[in-house]
């Protein structure tokens, strides 16, 4: 399944063909869209249980054009954003010539506001500030069952889905987390494909263009961490809820932004994110 947030945070199921979906919405025991995410949360934790009531009601709904609703993103006020430093070759490799050295070069977590999170097909207004800001678009992963020290053998059975991620990230000196949490610089979706749309993670290819110019092209496997590595990695510092979002690093091609830009991020198997910058 590919589910989809749209208009007043309602949930789709997004067709195979991605030009339509059909709002499910009734399928959840309850849903509010107002402050919190706990129905979101819910359907997280217990999709497995919740997938037969929302194939029935998709059965019989009414399908919605997806080019006459607002998609939103297809997480909802995660308790984090786990992000991933340095988890491609090529990406540390790039960064060395542009005056990153020595422990910054090495793989590590670190956390993003999730108000930084932002809606597909949105127009993101840079911020004033010195220094370039850089594009990072990522495969993502959304914690369905959560925990602590979950091991790499059980921890893609701790995932409900996959979707894109772009970290947008402000170059220069200081805390990642501050540069990397500007309103508007985690754009994602545009939607969550399942675990089971993705039966191996590594064989997805990610690609980025920019103004219509290829710049990153790589397919997942080439992490230097795997996914299951990232899980059990991070559930030993912080523990995993339903609903985390954790994203698997920045793979090379990394470049800078400005205003009138457009970044369009595919990987296969999920679908296309498109934003732009003003």
């Amino acid at each position: 399944m590919m589910l989809a947030l749209f208009n007043e945070y309602r949930l789709g199921l997004v067709d195979l063909d991605e030009s339509t979906l059909v709002d499910v919405t009734s399928a959840l025991p309850d849903h509010d869209p107002g402050l919190g995410a706990g129905f979101w949360v819910r359907m997280c934790r217990d999709l497995k249980d919740l997938r037969p009531r929302i194939e029935e009601v998709a059965s019989s709904g009414k399908s919605l054009r997806l080019d006459g609703v607002k998609l939103r993103a297809p997480v909802l006020n995660p308790t984090k954003i786990v992000a991933s430093a340095f988890n491609y070759a090529g990406h540390v490799d790039e960064m060395k010539p542009r005056g990153v050295s020595g422990w910054k070069l090495n793989f590590d977590v670190f956390l993003k506001a999730p108000s930084s999170i932002t809606d597909p097909n949105t127009d993101i207004v840079l911020p004033e500030v010195d220094g370039e800001i850089h594009y990072e678009g990522e495969l993502a992963c959304v914690i369905g069952r959560g925990g602590s020290n979950i091991s790499e053998g059980d921890a893609l059975d701790h995932v409900i889905g996959w979707t894109i991620l772009l970290d947008m990230t402000l170059r220069g000196e200081g805390d990642r987390s501050r540069r990397k949490s500007y309103d508007g610089f985690t754009p994602v979706g545009p939607w969550m494909a399942t675990a089971e749309q993705v039966p191996s993670w590594e064989d997805l290819q990610i690609t980025l263009w920019l103004n219509g110019d290829v710049r990153q092209d790589v397919k997942a496997g080439e992490m230097i961490r795997s996914v299951p590595e990232l899980i059990a990695h991070t559930s030993s510092v912080m523990t995993l809820v339903p609903g985390d979002v954790i994203a698997t690093g920045a793979p090379p091609g990394v470049g800078s932004v400005q205003q009138g830009d457009q970044v369009r991020a595919s990987i296969s198997g999920i679908g296309t994110l498109e934003v732009s910058f003003s």
